[in-house]
């Protein structure tokens, strides 16, 4: 970023709109290269205070110099090189007068060493501006500058000796916050337990569930769940425990690409969301939900698109994170007929979202869930969009007892009483959502006479469900019949039968 910054200003840009944050990081930065050759003075003007000279106090301004039609005409007149900074100009710069006198100012600065920087955290560029304004976005704290954060932190405290494995995942977990941010947090830390220990990364993570709620698009989701909690899929679980270290340094000196993703295809019910939630655990990375809803806003022309850059620019700067999509086929259903229902909204979102997921450096696996996979649009199934696209299909009998073992835990010590596989012959063809609720149902029945459920209770509230596989079974027929040779089956058994078949 600083390179760009000077080489913007050594090719005398006149002005420079820095979308930041961070004014006093900021602010170091442009110190740093008003030093170079030519080297040049650095003045700030906030509304407050009109124009001052950086490192002198803020009660030596300029002589009228507050509004901002003044500033800028106290900068035309300097005649030595300058690097002018505005701060939060954004709500005056729709102003007819404001928007003429930068014009001036443009234009009075060619030939010379001066130049206008526009620092904001909003980006607002008036059309009139357009051709003439280059705009920067500052980037947070590298993991470098956050080791200093974090060194400095540690001076403070007496016992500052961590091991270096601990020293990255305090960084890492810091990673996409402020340098204050970082600071505040790593104090907290400090105070909350008098240590900074590998123990304390929750606390730092806490500081990102913050910046998640402060979006409003995105949700942080936490799940208690591990992936034991999943009945079945054993090819999926394998397939998600080979890549629970993918993120890690030794990862990329291995050689091996960051993952971009999985889409699971299957019956509704079959535990896709659960996958989704539980591999956050076993990866160890923060699962940000995505809801397509909230990006969706008519305000005004434009404003559904920048929600969605907004969130996907949150979701990186928090990285290496998971973002989850879930139901996407009815997100992003109807894109091709979108110009006549929304003026083509949805097709510039899905647009956007495709090219993103493409060109994406950052380590930010999507991972979404389909039901009705003729509602994709084609472009997601192609391969680079995805490593993987698995299929969860309806559980075996296997799988039925697993599932019935679990929630049975759940909810009593000992199910030595039950007899699962007479329970996972009658339930065939449920789904593990249909198997939890007849389970649901014969304890409401049971507790309902007061007394304790009982086989023959899950056996009566099983045979009174119709499951979707009867009631949809022509839609379930053709997922699977597309899926059979199209997706990866995430149930071992039958992963191992066409490798066979092969």
């Amino acid at each position: 970023m600083q390179e760009e910054l000077n080489i913007l200003l050594q090719a005398q840009y006149p002005l420079i709109y820095l979308v930041t944050s961070e004014e006093e990081r900021a602010e170091q930065a442009l110190a740093l290269l008003a030093q170079t050759k030519p080297p040049k003075r650095l003045y700030l003007w906030t509304v407050t205070h009109g124009i001052v000279e950086y490192g002198q106090p803020r009660s030596v301004t300029q002589h009228n110099t507050v509004s901002p039609e003044a500033a800028i005409e106290w900068v035309m007149r300097q005649r030595e090189p300058g690097l002018f900074v505005f701060k939060d100009l954004h709500p005056f710069i729709d102003s007819p007068a404001v928007n003429r006198w930068l014009r001036d100012a443009i234009a009075s600065f060619k030939g010379t060493q001066k130049a206008i920087v526009l620092m904001s955290p909003v980006q607002t560029v008036p059309i009139e501006l357009e051709k003439e304004v280059i705009v920067l976005d500052f980037p947070l704290p590298t993991m470098t500058e956050l080791n200093q954060v974090l060194t400095t932190q540690l001076d403070q405290i007496r016992n500052r000796r961590i091991t270096t494995e601990t020293r990255e995942k305090l960084l890492k977990a810091a990673l996409g916050l402020t340098r204050d941010e970082a600071e505040k947090v790593y104090r907290k830390a400090q105070v909350t337990n008098g240590r900074l220990t590998e123990e304390e990364v929750d606390i730092v993570l806490s500081e990102k569930k913050q910046l998640i709620r402060r979006n409003g698009i995105l949700e942080f989701m936490e799940e208690d769940e591990t992936l034991e909690a999943v009945g079945g899929l054993d090819e999926l679980k394998h397939w998600l425990k080979q890549r629970s270290n993918a993120f890690t340094e030794r990862a990329r000196e291995y050689g091996l690409p960051q993952p971009k993703g999985m889409l699971i295809l299957g019956v509704p019910g079959c535990g896709k969301s659960l996958i989704a939630k539980t591999t956050s655990r076993l990866w160890g990375l923060p699962l940000l939900r995505l809801d397509m809803g909230r990006v969706y806003d008519g305000s005004m022309v434009g404003r559904s698109e920048a929600n969605l850059r907004n969130a996907l620019k949150t979701a990186e700067s928090i990285s290496p994170a998971i973002l989850f999509i879930d139901e996407m086929d009815k997100a992003f259903a109807g894109t091709s007929g979108s110009a006549d229902s929304d003026g083509g909204t949805s097709s510039r979102i899905f647009g956007s979202f495709l090219t993103w997921m493409q060109e994406k450096t950052s380590p930010v696996f999507v991972m979404a869930t389909a039901n009705r996979v003729e509602r994709l649009p084609g472009e997601f199934l192609r391969k680079g969009r995805f490593d993987e696209i698995f299929f969860v299909d309806l559980p075996n009998a296997e799988e039925r007892k697993e599932i019935f073992r679990i929630h049975l835990a759940k909810r009593r010590r000992e199910i030595e009483r039950f007899d699962l596989d007479q329970l996972a012959s009658v339930c065939d063809g449920f789904s593990g959502a249909e198997i939890e609720q007849a389970l649901v149902a014969a304890m409401y029945e049971a507790f309902a006479q007061d007394r304790e459920f009982t086989q023959l209770d899950i056996i009566a509230a099983s045979r009174a469900t119709m499951p979707l596989s009867k009631t949809m079974t022509e839609q379930v027929t053709a997922l699977r019949d597309w899926a059979r040779q199209r997706a990866r089956p995430a149930a071992a058994s039958v992963a191992e039968y066409q490798r066979l078949e092969f």
